[in-house]
């Protein structure tokens, strides 16, 4: 065969790349590997429909089974890649098997932040949530009236604490910062979060720090604060955030500064190898980030199968995330990095608002609670390059903002 192409990781970005490469006409040999042994799925349904039981795994496919035989991609389950040899052009896996490519696809995604055990971070009843293993462990822990402690205000977290009191669990979050979403909100947004949280029974302590975790016979039973104070648990769910894991591509050799460091073509320090999704550090503006988000992987996937094959170009992202949290949704569209001031504004309906972000004059993001038409119009706004300003948003209606 020709020209194989070997996609490291199996989650929304690598789908992503397979499928577009089909869906352009190309026949290059394709395999996946995937260290899970089930077919590439949607992540984001885990801590929301899938962890309160509303959505079954089979539905959470990205491609049904008979896409990937149809398509003549090969997807390996339960296997891992332990080293990449540039020189030959392999890939080794961690049964011994080494699989040649003309060219690797790096999409190995973050890896969740652990407790360190020194502080009981290792106890039975202590969580994280990334993939489905760990939802099906923490779903037969979901029990009413047991006692769940979140370390961690940021998105994950709070979606869990919102699906653990939807099923009848009595839950506490514990925030290091001096508030909830400190890393990806502005204070306004973290008010309208706290505030539809504690509407629903939950106990958030910011400024809080654990000393440890406490357990008896290496099961957890709850967590000594910083302020002297020990709150009962049965379990817990860490959420501090993720790293990505470059830990391959590092050891090859390859670029690597908080993530793999790719170009606008998702172009490695070496140009056989690609990397994309949460793994990938790329070109944004006058600065390198990493977007942890499945819209990301997704775009940046298929724009990464485009440009290998000649049939498109640079990556210029577009960014947009969700959480669903009880029945409120939040929507959110561009980064609000580098914001200087913002503006709150109520939307048509009890319960919507929009947080708007702006950076020199003009407007760079928005958080849309329950008010999709904000969402929708600074989405479009951005997506133009249009330059709109405070003034606007204040004072004219959305769909002249479009005009």
């Amino acid at each position: 065969m020709s020209d194989p192409i070997v996609i490291i990781g199996a989650g929304q970005a690598a789908a992503a790349f397979a499928g577009k490469l089909r869906a352009l006409g190309s026949d290059r040999p394709v395999t996946i590997v995937g260290d899970e042994p089930v077919l590439p799925y949607q992540r984001p349904p885990l801590s929301k429909k899938y962890l309160v039981g509303e959505a079954t795994f089979d539905r959470l496919l990205l491609k049904p089974p008979a896409w990937y035989e149809a398509n003549d991609v090969t997807v390996l389950t339960g296997r891992k890649a332990t080293a990449i040899d540039r020189t030959r052009r392999v890939a080794a896996l961690d049964d011994g098997q080494e699989l040649a490519y003309a060219t690797l696809v790096l999409a190995t995604g973050a890896t969740p932040r652990r407790l360190p055990p020194v502080i009981g971070g290792d106890l039975q009843g202590v969580y994280t949530l990334r993939d489905k293993a760990d939802a099906d462990a923490l779903m037969a822990d979901f029990q009413p009236g047991r006692r769940l402690l979140v370390i961690g205000g940021g998105y994950v977290g709070l979606e869990t604490a919102a699906v653990a009191r939807t099923r009848g669990l009595e839950v506490t979050v514990i925030e290091l910062a001096d508030r909830i979403l400190k890393r990806v909100a502005a204070a306004a947004t973290a008010d309208l979060v706290r505030d539809l949280h504690r509407t629903h029974g939950v106990d958030i302590l910011e400024s809080t720090s654990i000393v440890r975790l406490v357990g008896t016979e290496g099961h957890l039973t709850g967590a000594e604060l910083m302020d002297g104070r020990t709150i009962a648990a049965d379990l817990a769910v860490v959420g501090i955030g993720v790293a990505p894991n470059a830990g391959l591509a590092e050891a090859s050799g390859l670029a690597v500064d908080d993530g793999i460091l790719v170009d606008e073509l998702a172009r490695t320090s070496d140009p056989d190898i690609l990397a994309i999704g949460d793994c990938a550090r790329f070109p944004y503006g006058d600065r390198l980030v990493r977007l942890e988000s499945v819209q990301n992987a997704f775009d940046q996937g298929e724009a990464a199968a485009a440009a290998l094959i000649g049939m498109g170009g640079a990556y210029v992202p577009q960014p947009w995330f969700w959480s669903d949290q009880y029945d409120a949704k939040l929507q959110i569209a561009g980064l609000h990095h580098g914001y200087d001031d913002t503006l709150k504004a109520d939307g048509p309906r009890p319960g919507s608002h929009a947080v708007w972000y702006f950076a020199a004059g003009a407007m760079i993001a928005v958080d849309a609670f329950n008010f999709p038409a904000a969402f929708v119009t600074a989405k479009k706004l951005l997506e133009a390059g249009k330059r709109i300003a405070r003034h606007d948003i204040e004072t004219k209606p959305l769909k002249e903002l479009l005009g």
